[in-house]
């Protein structure tokens, strides 16, 4: 409907958004959609396999994948967005204006996510399974007396019960303290599937194969991780990625339409560029 709209009103020729669909669903939807299948595999075979999240101190890969999510952490979020946003741009030759346009499409993405992200979560109020976890073993206050406190009280609750003890680990106490809204979904599942399903639909196409596999291992990697630390369940990731794929549709969308230069200007473009 807005495409005939905008075709009706003489803002673009039919042919040039016939042909900016069609590269979009050849370039873009499809890569994009096979990237979130892949992402979607550990999250529903987990789903599926009725396991359940308990604390496990002994496990060696809890460490490095806290590591891992703390790149979707924040502050250090804020960071990994720079480092990927130049990296989109060194990776696709653009003019500066281009590659600023592109920078502008990829936060909006990112931003756009991690705001409905919060607008369902409070909506939602699902409780994290390491809430459940001490309501069960410390026969702590039901989770909706947890949700009710102020963030900083719900830390303070949390030290209150696992101080001294040694079942779980201290650096994940005081991520569990850092990390005490709700669940669903996961805010970090969202923000490195968006990104990876980004370099599906603008890298890969331009044979960037190296860096879309990074980012996707790096989305697989953070969204275990989230499950292992005891902080969202597979239904939390499965919607994320459902999620990340319509914003980064929406991203590559405007990126094919806006920002990259057709084939002729390519061609015939002299101008600076970040190659």
């Amino acid at each position: 409907m807005f495409i005939n709209f905008v075709v009706f009103m003489g803002l673009y020729p039919a042919n040039r958004i016939s042909e900016s669909i069609s590269n979009m669903v050849n370039r873009t939807f499809r890569w994009i959609i096979c990237g979130e299948l892949i992402l979607l595999v550990m999250p529903i075979a987990v789903w599926f396999s009725d396991w359940s999240w308990t604390p496990d101190e002994d496990n060696f890969l809890l460490r490095p994948l806290f590591w891992a999510t703390e790149t979707a952490s924040s502050p250090w979020g804020i960071l990994t967005c720079i480092v990927l946003s130049l990296w989109f741009i060194r990776s696709v030759p653009l003019s500066l204006k281009r590659a600023i346009a592109l920078m502008i499409v990829l936060a909006i993405a990112i931003i756009g996510g991690q705001i409905v992200k919060s607008a369902i979560k409070d909506a939602v109020e699902e409780p994290r399974p390491y809430v459940l976890w001490l309501e069960k073993a410390y026969k702590s206050n039901n989770e909706q007396a947890f949700y009710l406190q102020p963030r900083k009280a719900r830390a303070r609750i949390i030290d209150q019960y696992l101080h001294g003890q040694n079942l779980v680990p201290p650096w994940l106490v005081k991520h569990w303290k850092h990390e005490t809204g709700y669940s669903f979904p996961s805010g970090h599942t969202l923000f490195t599937a968006t990104w990876a399903l980004l370099g599906m639909g603008i890298l890969l196409p331009r044979r960037r194969y190296f860096s879309a596999a990074v980012l996707m291992f790096w989305a697989v990697t953070v969204a275990g991780s989230r499950l292992l630390l005891g902080m969202h369940w597979p239904e939390d990731l499965i919607v994320s990625i459902l999620l990340s794929g319509i914003f980064a549709s929406l991203a590559c969308w405007a990126a094919e339409r806006w920002v990259f230069p057709s084939k002729d200007e390519n061609e015939n473009h002299t101008g600076a560029s970040f190659s």
